[in-house]
């Protein structure tokens, strides 16, 4: 409604009143745009870094397997939104132009720029470093240092970034509509809409014939169990607001006390397949709108580092966009214009990415579940009946 009203009222003239507003608007989204890029690097050092420290500390037998099955998801999921979108978006998609994107005609009244602390990549080569470093040394220092700067990126985020991305995004539209470019770029993300929603639910059922094919039994049954999982994950937006509902369905499915305690809580921080779908396919379609050609060898290393960067997701308000901000313009070269559009496409799917990511998670639990009983030499487990505490393990 924001955008559409912004829309209609800035294509009536370009009467110099109306010019000095757009303008205006461009100065506010290019001051937040240069804030924004300041905040990025830092957000990444304290994100990352804390959350590979964190992960490192989870010294369990599990661990590995569940590392190595979520990050493998998250990168099938990549490289299949990919294809998807290297097949289906040439027909779909129409280069409307990185002008009419930027809004050019319309400068900003003046600009103030706020250069990063440190390049974007240099950032998160130094979290890697830190966060593997913390996690394998005893460094209480340096690790409540990270949490400290941590704390404080998440308060500007919070009072500061958050509020006001919906700002952010009605100005981007309304310098686009001031262009003349308002319907073709709607009409660009309806159509990139409906192709990562339905990515995101054959994905889902894909997640589950792999886990059924390693079973050697029915895992498709398990989806009616997930649902409740899945319609609070369309209401919170948030994995780790959803964990206690999917501890619920993992234990209506028959996953093991031990395993869906393990499983489910460290998925909810590494698992997200459904951002990295959106992540993927938008920004080829937001590519292809500037007349750019998003080639294999552009996404290969991408995806693989989407994959590592999805670790500070969860602990970002806003979702998997603001962790991956960085990595989409250094390795894909996008500028301020197009990073708007990807914020927004993001931030209008996140809903059904954070149901796509916690479903997964249970494809992920069931998996886990099996080679745990095989380690084991048991027999499968029955599914219990009684009530269990967090803690408790069912008892051979």
């Amino acid at each position: 409604m924001l955008i559409g009203s912004f829309g209609s009222w800035f294509h009536i003239a370009h009467t110099p009143g109306y010019v000095g507003l757009i303008r205006a608007i461009a100065t506010f989204v290019s001051l937040f745009g240069e804030f924004l890029n300041f905040t990025i690097p830092l957000l990444i050092l304290a994100f990352v870094a804390v959350g590979l420290a964190e992960l490192g500390k989870k010294a369990n037998k599990l661990f590995g397997i569940t590392l190595a099955l979520a990050y493998g998801s998250t990168i099938i999921a990549g490289f299949a939104a990919y294809f998807l979108g290297s097949t289906l978006l040439p027909r779909l998609m129409h280069a409307i132009g990185s002008k009419a994107i930027e809004g050019k005609s319309f400068e900003p009244i003046f600009t103030i720029t706020m250069k990063p602390v440190f390049p974007i990549m240099t950032s998160l080569v130094l979290a890697f470093v830190l966060g593997l470093s913390m996690a394998n040394l005893k460094t209480p220092t340096l690790m409540n240092a990270m949490q400290d700067l941590k704390q404080i990126i998440v308060l500007v985020l919070e009072k500061v970034i958050i509020p006001l991305i919906p700002f952010y995004i009605a100005g981007t539209f309304a310098k686009i509509a001031a262009s003349g470019e308002l319907i073709p770029t709607i009409t660009i993300f309806a159509k990139l809409y409906v192709c990562i929603l339905c990515l995101q639910w054959v994905y889902i059922l894909f997640q589950f014939t792999v886990a059924s094919g390693w079973r050697k039994e029915n895992r498709w049954k398990d989806l009616k169990n997930i649902l409740p999982a899945y319609f609070t994950a369309l209401g919170t937006q948030s994995s780790a607001a959803t964990i206690p509902v999917s501890l619920q369905s993992a234990e209506n499915n028959g996953i093991a006390p031990d395993v869906r305690n393990f499983v489910v809580p460290l998925c909810a921080t590494i698992h997200l397949a459904g951002d990295t779908i959106c992540l993927t396919l938008g920004s080829m379609g937001i590519m292809m709108a500037c007349g750019l050609h998003p080639t294999l060898n552009l996404y290969v290393p991408f995806i693989f580092m989407l994959g590592i960067t999805m670790v500070a997701a969860p602990g970002v308000p806003g979702g998997g966009v603001m962790a991956a901000l960085g990595i989409i313009k250094s390795m894909l070269g996008f500028n301020a214009s197009m990073c708007e559009l990807i914020i927004a496409l993001h931030l209008s799917q996140d809903s059904f990415g954070t149901a796509c990511n916690i479903t997964g998670d249970q494809a992920v639990a069931a998996i886990v579940d099996y080679i745990d009983n095989k380690d084991r030499h048991d027999d499968p487990r029955i599914p219990e009946t009684s009530t269990d505490s967090a803690d408790s393990v069912t008892a051979e």
